[in-house]
């Protein structure tokens, strides 16, 4: 089963989709299984991040910043802007696709596990996500 999520991102940030995904998984009927989420974008990852402290994220944000900041004179690629090489190395040094098991009929996360989408762009943008959920329904 595959299902695609839209996503209206603020901007620059995580969204969480823990609940989004989880509601694909129970709708699939797979009880025992892998679900992998898959984001269609170069400049958008998704993490698998701790659930309970939001400042985990914002330190996570403050991090890429210092490493791959917006107007690097590095970067020859600005054709939409400071933020735009800085996003696209931002998705590749994290995932574009998550593989979750898939027990009694949802993802089996850790306690303290949500899973995120991650916008590099300082500007909002629409994103795409497919859910694809296999496995046994009995």
């Amino acid at each position: 089963m595959h299902h695609a999520l839209v996503v209206r991102t603020p901007g620059r940030g995580t969204s969480d989709l823990t609940r989004r995904v989880q509601e694909v998984v129970a709708a699939s009927g797979v009880r025992e299984g892998l679900c992998n989420v898959f984001v269609h974008h170069t400049s958008a990852s998704l993490i698998l991040c701790e659930n309970a402290d939001p400042q985990v994220r914002r330190d996570l944000e403050a991090f890429a910043a210092r490493l791959v900041p917006d107007g690097d004179p590095l970067f020859a690629h600005v054709d939409e802007g400071d933020d735009d090489m800085p996003a696209h190395i931002r998705s590749v040094l994290t995932h574009s696709s998550l593989c979750l098991p898939v027990v009694d009929g949802r993802c089996d996360l850790g306690t303290w596990q949500g899973v995120y989408l991650w916008e590099h762009r300082t500007a909002p943008h629409e994103r795409r996500v497919t859910v694809s959920v296999l496995g046994s329904r009995g």
